[in-house]
């Protein structure tokens, strides 16, 4: 089976700033694929070429057999993004936030929804839904974000830092979100600095430091390699 993300050679630089640095993993058809590292070790600027926001400096990255930037609109018809510091309309309702998105899924009243009836489904926010975003907590607002992510039942979902700043309960209940999809199917593309998190979520792990990948692997096969409990101990002696 043809692999979903083939990543080669990626470079991208910023003036003087090389943020990544020639990195080159694949990600299998339904795998969770984890990119760990400290802030500003390149895993969101990783994500934003694949996800077709930022352009190579050099290399290449297809997704599904596209390329992300020769053929960018046909790859974005199969993805989904999640920023970091994505934000919600916070004068809307987070029901009338999720119609509003749906709008640019489908020109079908009946198909947006349908996107509504999903999104409402996987946000968990009960009545609440109904409350303007502004009266959301940080943890509300993220699960609203996170549905209309998933709503669309991407082939390929990118999260980056999908539950930053979150307490255990939002926290867990968005990675549970994400295990479901997960099973049936998507492809997940996520970063976090939360190297415990991606250790419970992914089935592999590429670890990145200063736009270099220096580590790749399941999680077991990378705390065996280095001797490491968990992926924290793993990354501090990869690094060196």
């Amino acid at each position: 089976m043809a692999d979903a993300v083939i990543v080669s050679n990626l470079t991208r630089v910023f003036g003087a700033l090389k943020a990544v640095d020639g990195i080159s993993f694949a990600i299998k058809p339904g795998e969770v694929f984890g990119l760990i590292g400290p802030n500003g070790s390149g895993k969101t600027t990783t994500l934003r070429v694949v996800a077709t926001l930022l352009k190579p400096t050099a290399g290449s990255v297809t997704v599904f057999g596209l390329d992300v930037v020769k053929q960018a609109g046909q790859v974005r018809r199969l993805i989904s993004y999640l920023p970091e510091e994505a934000g919600a309309y916070r004068n809307l309702s987070g029901i009338d936030y999720l119609r509003f998105m749906a709008t640019f899924y489908s020109r079908d009243t009946v198909a947006r929804d349908k996107l509504v009836e999903k999104g409402t489904e996987l946000a968990g926010l009960g009545q609440r839904i109904y409350d303007k975003v502004s009266t959301y907590s940080k943890g509300m607002a993220r699960k609203l974000l996170l549905a209309r992510a998933l709503m669309t039942e991407p082939k390929l979902a990118i999260l980056d830092e999908p539950t930053s700043g979150l307490d255990v309960e939002n926290s867990t209940a968005i990675r549970q979100r994400i295990k479901e999809f997960a099973r049936r199917g998507t492809t997940i593309l996520l970063s976090s600095h939360n190297m415990l998190e991606v250790e419970v979520l992914s089935d592999r792990v590429a670890i990145i430091s200063s736009g270099t990948i220096i580590a790749l692997g399941t999680p077991a096969e990378l705390k065996s390699r280095y001797m490491g409990a968990n992926l924290e101990e793993v990354f501090l002696k990869a690094a060196g």
